[in-house]
C-alpha cells in the first residue's frame, strides 16, 4: 500500500519573514567589487563601468514593475505598486530615479548619450537584467513581488556606499549622489509593502518556498551583474582601420 506523502506545514508569517530576511547573506553588498568600492580602491574607469552598467538595470526597473502590474488582478495592489514606476520615471522631464542616475553618470564623466544608448553595457549585465524583466513578465505577480525584496537589504548597503563615495572619491560631483539619498526613503517603504503582500498571499508551504526561491533568484542575478562588472569587457576588440 502506497503511503501518502504529506505536504510540509506552512511556515508562520514570522517564520516566513525570517527565512526571507536570512537571504541577506546572498545580497551583493558582500561582493568583492562592492568591498573595493567601499574601501576607496576602485579606479575612475571601474567607477564609470559600474555606473554605466547599473544604469541598464535602473532603466529596466519600470519595465519589470509594469510587468508585475500587468499580471496582478488586485486593484489595491496596482494602486500602490504604480508608485514605483512614478518614482523611477518621474511625472515630468527632469524628475525620477532614472534622471537621477543620469546625473550620477554626468558626475563621473559619462554623457547621457553613452548611457541611454547602452554604449558600455556588458553582455553579462544585459543577460542578467533581461532575465529579471522576463521573470516578472512570466511568473505569478506575487513571486515577482517576492523577488523585489532585495530592497529589504538595500538601505543599509546604500548608507555605507554613500559615505564611501563621498569620502574616497572626491573627484565625483556630490550632486550625482541624489539617487542614493532618495532611495534611503523610498526603499524601506517599498520593501515593507512588498513584504506585507508576500506574507499575506503566500499561505501554503509551496507558495512560500517559491517566494524564497524568487528572492534567491534576484540575489543571484545582482551578484552576476557585479561579476560581469568586476571582470570588465573581455571580448576581442576590433582593430581600428583607416
Amino acid at each position: 500500500m502506497l503511503e501518502l506523502v504529506k505536504e510540509p506545514l506552512p511556515w508562520t508569517q514570522i517564520e516566513l519573514e525570517a527565512v526571507l530576511r536570512s537571504q541577506h547573506r546572498r545580497y551583493h553588498h558582500l561582493h568583492p567589487f562592492h568591498a573595493r568600492m567601499n574601501s576607496g580602491d576602485l579606479t575612475p574607469t571601474e567607477v564609470r563601468r559600474w555606473v554605466a552598467n547599473r544604469f541598464y538595470y535602473q532603466k529596466s526597473i519600470p519595465l519589470k514593475d509594469a510587468a508585475i502590474l500587468s499580471n496582478c488582478a488586485d486593484l489595491e495592489v496596482r494602486r500602490e505598486w504604480i508608485q514605483r514606476i512614478i518614482d523611477h520615471d518621474g511625472q515630468a522631464e527632469g524628475e525620477g530615479g532614472i534622471e537621477a542616475w543620469l546625473k550620477l553618470g554626468k558626475a563621473v564623466g559619462l554623457s547621457r548619450q553613452e548611457l541611454l544608448e547602452d554604449q558600455h553595457v556588458l553582455p553579462g549585465v544585459q543577460y542578467a537584467v533581461d532575465a529579471y524583466v522576463n521573470f516578472c513578465r512570466t511568473r505569478p505577480w506575487i513571486e515577482a513581488v517576492a523577488a523585489s525584496l532585495t530592497e529589504l537589504f538595500g538601505p543599509d548597503a546604500i548608507r555605507v556606499r554613500l559615505v564611501a563615495l563621498e569620502q574616497h572619491y572626491p573627484w565625483i560631483d556630490p550632486a550625482g549622489f541624489d539617487y542614493f539619498r532618495a532611495r534611503l526613503h523610498q526603499a524601506p517603504r517599498d520593501a515593507q509593502y512588498a513584504l506585507n503582500q508576500v506574507l499575506k498571499h503566500c499561505r501554503t508551504r509551496d507558495s512560500q518556498e517559491k517566494a524564497v526561491q524568487a528572492l534567491v533568484f534576484k540575489c543571484n542575478l545582482l551578484w552576476s551583474q557585479l561579476e560581469a562588472i568586476e571582470q570588465g569587457d573581455t571580448r576581442p576588440q576590433e582593430e581600428h582601420r583607416e
